[in-house]
Parts: C-alpha cells; structure tokens; sequence
C-alpha cells in the first residue's frame, strides 16, 4: 500500500507544483466565482465559461493560494471537468464528495455510507482518487472540498444568471 500512497503523494504533488488550467478568463462572458475557507486562509478563484448551446463546460481557468491539498484539488478539478457535459460535472462533483464523505463518516464510526456510495457509483474519478487519502486527516477535507463546493456554487450562480 506504500507504494500507492507514493504514486498519490505524487500525483497531487504534481498538480500543486504545476496546475492545469492556471489563469483568468474575461468576465462576461466567463463567469467569476471564489471560494474561501476561514480556517486556514485557502482561496479558490474559478474562471466558469459554460456553453450554453451545448451544455458543457467549454473553458475553466483557476487562480488562488493556500496549502498543497487545496491547490492541488483545484487543478485536479479544473482538468476532470475542462470539456465536460454539466450533467456529468454535476455527477462528478456528488462522487468526489461523496468520495470524502464516505471516509469521513467511516472516521467517525457512522453508517457505511450506502447512501453516498450511490454518487460513486459508474463515475470514474481517475487521479482524484489520489485525494482520498486526505481523509486521514479530518481538517484537511474541506482543503480537498473547497474548489468543488466553490465549483457547485459557480454552476448554480451561472444557472440562475442564464450562462
């Protein structure tokens, strides 16, 4: 198991060093979003252009500063939905906290989670599940989370606006 935590260690060492998607986009008709988390100072700015013809996320451009885990998530991020229809967006935000949550809950001794293991259910997380690990770490998850949840509120704003 080492050796997989290595290859995880490495992957989001990887994103955190050299972000995909780094950079902004003009506001209109991209759409601006940040997110914050108090705690520990983490900033996520995402730079959302949602084509609305097609429904996709045509372009996404990250910005923002805080520790390896938050930076990384967000190039993650940026990466698996760059491209992507925003029902399948959607459904990877639901897997990718679901992902979180399950090993949270599991920490904490609750339930096992079958009710979250339906969002991961058919949606293939590929290098995300690298993040998984952080749940070892209970302060860390929202680290992990902030871009997504700064993501989920960029597609309901921009779905309200009409982008």
């Amino acid at each position: 198991m080492a050796g997989l935590e290595d290859l995880y260690r490495e992957i989001i060492l990887d994103h955190y060093r050299s972000p995909r998607n780094r950079g902004e986009l003009p506001v209109p008709p991209a759409h601006k979003v940040e997110g914050f988390n108090p705690l520990c100072g983490d900033e996520v700015v995402l730079y959302l252009d949602v084509d609305p013809a097609t429904e996709t996320v045509s372009d996404i451009k990250i910005e923002g500063q805080g520790c390896s885990i938050s930076q990384a998530s967000t190039s993650m991020m940026s990466a698996a939905v760059k491209g992507q229809p925003l029902d399948e967006v959607r459904k990877l935000i639901r897997a990718f906290k679901a992902l979180m949550s399950i090993h949270e809950s599991k920490l904490e001794g609750e339930p096992d989670g079958a009710d979250l293991a339906a969002d991961l259910e058919g949606v293939r997380l590929g290098d995300l599940e690298a993040l998984q690990g952080v749940v070892k770490f209970p302060v860390r998850i929202k680290c992990a989370t902030l871009a997504w949840n700064t993501l989920q509120q960029g597609l309901d704003d921009a779905s309200v606006n009409g982008n």
